[in-house]
């Protein structure tokens, strides 16, 4: 029963963490006029507070000065800031302007741009399934050219920039929440500089912007912190097949806030390339889900032969000579 109510909490997590994500376009706009650079500046800067806060709570220290001895996990965590940058950056700079759907399709196709540079840069093989998604995904990304006018650069940049990110944090090893901190810590005095340059030229909107702005604007430290901390305690409880399906839930939110509530345009060639990035993703779920299971039962059947194997063999009773004489 304990088990059962870990997985649902661990569910439960997953759904509140992927529906922050899907969510956040709503917030973005509240902070205008503030631009996206400074916004972002301000994320990094209040973020590094939240999560400082939390691990003094949480008392989960002794891990700093583990990777300050490591100068090649230190660069990766320096690759993993910038790209993580770049990604809010563009992020609420494309919500703001009016640009949701399109950003909405950079997390769509981030699973198959994960899978491309698992093979371009790791040596990975694919199944054939996983070609067929990845193949279904690039005539998706040729579609949208097309009804674009021009490549989705948005969409690839997210995409590429998150993807790469992951690549970092995977290669990095730490925790949500200690890669939250440190990636922060790395961006935190170049971003505390930009806003100190930004107010001594008069044009920061922290404080011009009333009491009301400056509290939204702190509170982008909650709104990136409080999801993640959600998300680190999704992934200890439920399985990777589950956390890989939620994953999906952001942005699948954010396209229904972009036509739904920003009444953006969605012309016939964009959902025909949505409708092929979503086929892809369709096969590679169901491709994942197939190889999960019989990942499963071959654990399993190696299990009970190993068990029948380990098992004492029963010796056979050995009949006692006949001692009776015949007269």
């Amino acid at each position: 029963m304990e088990g059962k109510n870990e997985q649902r909490a661990g569910l439960l997590y997953g759904v509140g963490a992927y529906g922050m994500w899907g969510l956040v376009p709503l917030f973005w706009p509240l902070l205008e006029p503030s631009g996206a650079v400074e916004i972002l500046a301000h994320r990094m800067v209040w973020s590094l507070g939240v999560v400082g806060i939390a691990m003094l709570f949480l008392r989960r220290w002794a891990w700093i000065g583990e990777l300050v001895r490591q100068p090649r996990q230190l660069g990766l965590i320096a690759v993993a800031a910038t790209v993580i940058a770049v990604n809010w950056g563009i992020y609420i700079w494309s919500v703001n302007n009016g640009h949701v759907v399109e950003a909405s399709l950079g997390y769509f196709i981030n699973p198959l741009v994960t899978i491309a540079m698992g093979v371009l840069l790791l040596g990975e093989r694919l199944r054939p399934a996983q070609w067929g998604a990845v193949a279904i995904g690039l005539a998706a990304v040729l579609v949208l050219a097309i009804g674009y006018g021009q490549p989705p650069w948005i969409s690839l940049v997210l995409a590429f920039s998150f993807a790469t990110y992951g690549l970092m944090k995977k290669k990095v090893g730490l925790g949500g929440l200690e890669s939250l901190a440190a990636e922060t810590a790395v961006l935190f005095l170049p971003a505390l500089g930009f806003l100190l340059w930004l107010g001594a030229d008069g044009r920061a909107t922290f404080l011009s912007g009333g009491a009301g702005h400056g509290v939204l604007l702190a509170g982008t430290g909650l709104v990136t912190a409080i999801p993640l901390i959600c998300f680190g305690a999704a992934a200890i409880r439920v399985p990777l097949s589950v956390l890989g399906l939620l994953q999906y839930l952001a942005p699948v939110f954010q396209f229904s806030l972009g036509i739904l509530y920003f009444h953006e345009e969605m012309p016939a060639e964009r959902w025909a390339g949505f409708a092929l990035v979503w086929v892809a993703l369709m096969v590679l779920t169901w491709d994942a889900l197939r190889t999960a299971r019989r990942t499963r039962a071959e654990a399993l059947r190696l299990a009970v032969r190993a068990a029948r194997n380990a098992a004492p063999v029963e010796k056979a009773p050995v009949a006692k000579p006949d001692t009776t004489t015949s007269h």
